[in-house]
């Protein structure tokens, strides 16, 4: 099993969106990027009661595309899920630069071909500056696959933004 629930962009853009939020911790990837675990603590201090969902993921807060949004003017940030069982699942990526999105969402259902430009996590890691180089993918590149739950992040983080 397979399951990610993340935001990713440069650690100032991360510190700019959490903001003071306590327990918000970021874990270090490749290429001058950083993951923030949407963990539960998370999603309950950023989720704004009565507001909105951001469309086509399953564990974003309410009203939680205006922050990003906003966080984007100093630097790209993409959001990003994946679960999976086995080679069986989905995924689903939206990037935001300069306030606006640029990319998204997009959706990988079930079932589906992997499209020719990339999965929607690579398609997002690309727009955030990520290079492929010798790897499979950016997924691989950044070394997305090190932990198999949202949670594990945690224990690798690297510090508070």
């Amino acid at each position: 099993m397979y399951c990610l629930q993340a935001v990713i962009a440069a650690k100032p853009v991360l510190s700019e969106l959490i903001g003071s939020v306590e327990d918000a911790h970021v874990a270090p990837l490749g290429q001058q990027l950083s993951l923030l675990p949407m963990t539960d603590v998370l999603f309950d201090a950023l989720t704004v009661a009565g507001a909105p969902e951001l469309d086509g993921f399953r564990k974003t807060p309410a009203r939680f595309d205006r922050a990003l949004a906003a966080c984007s003017a100093h630097g790209p940030v993409a959001y990003v899920e994946a679960e999976y069982f086995g080679r069986v699942g989905t995924q689903s990526a939206q990037v935001w630069d300069g306030g606006e999105v640029v990319l998204g969402p997009v959706c990988l259902a079930e079932g589906q071909p992997d499209p020719s430009d990339g999965t929607p996590i690579s398609q997002a890691l690309r727009r955030l500056g990520v290079a492929k180089g010798n790897h499979v993918d950016e997924f691989d590149a950044v070394a997305l696959g090190r932990h198999r739950d949202t949670d594990d992040w945690l224990r690798s983080r690297s510090s508070r933004p």
